[in-house]
């Protein structure tokens, strides 16, 4: 066993079933690292939120711990001691952030989250379901528990078309993922380095997500989502059943007709006064800091000024002054239904970053995110000839290479997800969950190109996915249909002199992932490489 295949195990060891790891008894203080002595604040029962403020500091402080431990071995010993006692949801959380991010953890893999947390993903009558039969198994029974996921909502909802996109194991934990990859609380002060564009790319791959979520609705014979734009208004209902193993609850439904009210530290009044000021900075071309200086909203930054201003994170500019609009309104809608604490209900799926995908109110709430970014692109110089002219060089021709040429065919594919890394189901064999997911065929790009020049160029291809009409088949105008460009690919080319094909694989995509490894595979070591960076697997 190679070294990075051992790290690799140690690190697969501290996420199993981590949703009980913790027991809620009282360790005493002398065995306890004393740099882990300020943490385990939050309950083990609780939900914890990437989006609540405090939940998020003992989540930095943990991440700081485990990202300063001098060795892997120390750090390993850490973890081992945290999980005991710290919330499972933000163990994982700074856990998996310090591996990403530590010099000595470099190649290793996080596990899945579906298969850390199943009950994220998995409807919880599927769950007790699986429980049942693999519990009652007649001694000696070695075979393995198959149980089919059941689907928990129906037509009289017209978003139950749209189930099995926002519903989607992959998407969800890209989610999951993506917010890890780019935790708010990446500190630069403690992790030496800045993340480029962060703030950028926070609104860019939601933005992507609206694109994709809208295209899914037309293919659906859907209308495209009405941005959400009042914080009084009425919401749609939502109901996920998905259960919480650690608390033994679930996620709380959204009845249908339910507002926005004022939680305990943030107001709705809030919210508005935030927007506000954003889109005032927007319309005056600066922000201001918290120094009291004016920090221009030019086009090379302002993008990811905004986009660190408008999440929260630790890169905005001035928190104190334009708030915490992102994060404090996904925790709004998931207390909609008890925003004052009185009935100690637990939280909706908005709360989470790796279930609020699976709510209708997650696209409208960042279709609203985005139209604040608009506001600032519309006041961005037109893009001149010289910017957009690729010099010398012409594309000929584009085909796409599948079973039928310029079809991609898209189906429904049948999958399997182990449940026995999250729950102890007391019987030897494989317990697992049988989903279905969207899929679609193999296929290439075939790029003609010719290069005008005596010289070698060198470019970048970027390609995109996009509707021609609208949902009374209209054609959709290029400023509206830009904001529905979902990106397939992005690759450097070089370019000879003369005439050039460009062949790419769409298993090669820059911007999406083939395949996750599974628990399993990561035990035995599959794939491994000392040069996998931070960013690999972060796509669905």
């Amino acid at each position: 066993m190679s070294l990075l295949h051992e790290k690799q195990v140690r690190v697969l060891k501290l996420f199993e079933r981590l949703s009980v790891a913790a027991t809620g008894e009282n360790i005493p203080t002398d065995q306890i690292d004393p740099r882990l002595r300020t943490v385990g604040i939050l309950p083990i029962n609780a939900f914890f939120s990437c989006f609540l403020p405090e939940h998020l500091e003992e989540a930095k402080r943990l991440i700081e711990v485990f990202y300063k431990a001098p060795s892997f071995d120390e750090f390993i010993s850490l973890a081992e001691q945290a999980r005991t006692f710290v919330n499972s949801t933000l163990f994982a959380f700074a856990a998996e952030v310090a591996i990403l991010h530590r010099s000595d953890s470099r190649g290793i893999i996080v596990p899945p989250i579906q298969e850390i947390f199943a009950d994220r993903f998995i409807p919880a009558d599927t769950l007790i379901k699986a429980f049942s039969i693999a519990t009652t198994k007649p001694i000696g029974d070695e075979h393995d528990v198959i149980v089919d996921v059941q689907e928990t909502g129906n037509i009289l909802d017209p978003e139950y078309k749209l189930a099995y996109y926002r519903e989607d194991i992959g998407v969800n934990a890209h989610h999951w993922h993506w917010h890890v990859v780019y935790p708010s609380v990446y500190d630069i002060n403690l992790f030496g380095k800045p993340k480029d564009r962060k703030g950028e790319l926070f609104y860019y791959m939601h933005q992507q997500m609206c694109a994709r979520y809208d295209c899914e609705r037309l293919s659906n014979g859907l209308t495209r989502m009405v941005p959400f734009h009042n914080f009084e208004e009425p919401l749609e209902g939502y109901a996920a059943h998905l259960t919480h193993i650690a608390s033994g609850r679930h996620y709380a439904p959204r009845p249908n007709g339910l507002a926005m009210h004022d939680l305990r530290l943030v107001d709705v009044q809030d919210m508005q006064r935030w927007t506000e000021r954003i889109l005032e900075a927007i319309h005056l071309g600066k922000v201001i800091d918290a120094e009291g200086n004016d920090i221009p909203l030019d086009e090379e930054h302002g993008a990811d000024i905004l986009g660190a201003l408008i999440e929260s994170s630790y890169d905005s500019k001035n928190r104190q002054f334009y708030g915490n609009l992102h994060n404090w309104g996904h925790v709004m809608m998931a207390y909609i239904h008890d925003p004052d604490g009185r009935f100690r209900e637990t939280p909706g799926v908005m709360t989470d970053t790796a279930t609020s995908l699976r709510d209708p109110i997650f696209y409208r709430f960042h279709r609203f995110i985005d139209n604040v970014f608009q506001e600032y692109k519309k006041t961005l110089p037109v893009y001149s000839q010289e910017i957009l002219n690729f010099q010398n060089v012409e594309i000929t021709e584009i085909k796409v290479n599948a079973k039928i040429p310029n079809v991609i065919h898209t189906f429904i594919r049948e999958d399997e997800l182990e449940l026995s890394h999250c729950m102890n189901f007391g019987s030897p064999g494989s317990v697992r969950a049988r989903y279905h997911h969207l899929d679609h065929e193999s296929f290439s790009y075939i790029i003609s190109c010719v290069n005008n020049s005596n010289t070698d160029k060198h470019g970048t291809v970027r390609i995109f996915l996009a509707p021609k009409y609208d949902e009374l088949g209209n054609i959709i105008p290029l400023d509206e249909q830009r904001r529905l460009y979902i990106e397939m690919d992005k690759f450097p080319v070089d370019l000879r002199p003369g005439k050039n094909t460009i062949v790419r694989s769409s298993t090669d995509s820059s911007v999406t992932i083939s395949s996750t490894y599974t628990f399993k595979e990561l035990l035995h070591g599959e794939d491994l490489r000392e040069d996998r960076t931070e960013f690999c697997s972060c796509g669905w």
